[in-house]
């Protein structure tokens, strides 16, 4: 059934949006992350611009991670306080990033860039993460457990807070940092940032792997429903009817991601997001290699 998007300018199939929404979802349940960074590319390889992917995909984000977090929640596995301090650094870093990519977009580089920030961070991430994952497995088999590190750089700086969720005591500093980071690359990539606080949060701060699964999310629900008002109040960018197919199959596979991950262990769940995100990473990188089926197009004066 093919309907058309007024903002995007294209005309789409509404089934498979639906179904590219319950895929994010699922992953968003399952891994703690808001499937911006699968989302957006989706929507670029189904030919939806690459501004509206971006700001669009925000929006959706907010849906599927609400009804992940509900699930975690239940679970116990919410470290509230820790999820505040990482939303100031977040609400901060969006505002910044939506600046940036309207100088862009005014420039006529956005696209570009949006492509080439895919590529480099989930090129780094994904490998990081990999080898890591793998290694945790590896000590896993063998029996012996993973030592957690007691004390680092971040133990030793200043205005320090309790974090009894996560039982942790260490400064606020290295959390805001992380938030504001993730709003940057929520306003210009179009992603929940949880393929870089999740690995942030288990390895930087310290945290239990349970706990940041949930964590993540709720924070990721407030910084991207803010991205998602200053690129509609900014940008003009935001697709409500295809916002709206992506929410409905998002919040579905939300709550089938959230039980398929109780059954898999934290290594096993590692793993599998750093294929994914290689992935992602790999086509994009071809699309930005390959000459393209058309070499020019035409646009309007005002586009």
């Amino acid at each position: 059934m093919q309907i058309y998007l007024p903002i995007a300018e294209v005309s789409v199939n509404a089934f498979l949006i639906l179904g590219l929404g319950g895929l994010v979802g699922i992953l968003s349940g399952m891994f703690g992350v808001g499937g911006g960074f699968l989302i957006t590319p989706l929507l670029f390889f189904v030919g939806i611009p690459p501004a509206v992917a971006v700001s669009t995909s925000a929006n959706q984000i907010v849906a599927s991670s609400f009804s992940a977090v509900l699930a975690h929640i239940r679970r116990r596995t919410v470290d509230f306080r820790m999820g505040f301090v990482l939303l100031i650094g977040g609400l901060l870093g969006s505002a910044v990033g939506v600046w940036i990519f309207t100088l862009l977009r005014n420039l006529g580089q956005v696209d570009l860039l949006v492509s080439l920030c895919y590529v480099v961070f989930l090129g780094i991430i994904g490998l990081l993460m990999f080898v890591e994952s793998l290694r945790a497995m590896r000590s896993s088999r063998s029996g012996k457990v993973p030592k957690r590190k007691k004390h680092n750089w971040v133990h030793a700086l200043p205005i320090k807070m309790k974090f009894r969720t996560s039982g942790l005591y260490i400064s606020v500093i290295p959390p805001i940092l992380v938030g504001a980071a993730v709003g940057i690359l929520s306003a210009i990539m179009g992603v929940g940032g949880g393929f870089i606080m999740v690995p942030a949060m288990i390895y930087l701060l310290g945290m239990p792997t349970k706990v940041v699964i949930g964590t993540s999310l709720f924070q990721i629900i407030f910084t991207t429903a803010f991205t998602t008002i200053l690129h509609a109040t900014t940008n003009y960018t935001v697709d409500m009817l295809l916002a709206v197919l992506l929410l409905l199959g998002g919040v579905v596979g939300a709550q089938f991601g959230a039980k398929l991950g109780a059954y898999l262990k934290a290594e096993q769940l590692r793993v599998l997001l750093a294929v994914l995100v290689l992935a992602v990473c790999g086509k994009l990188a071809l699309d930005l290699l390959l000459q393209p089926a058309e070499l020019y197009s035409v646009a309007g004066s005002g586009a």
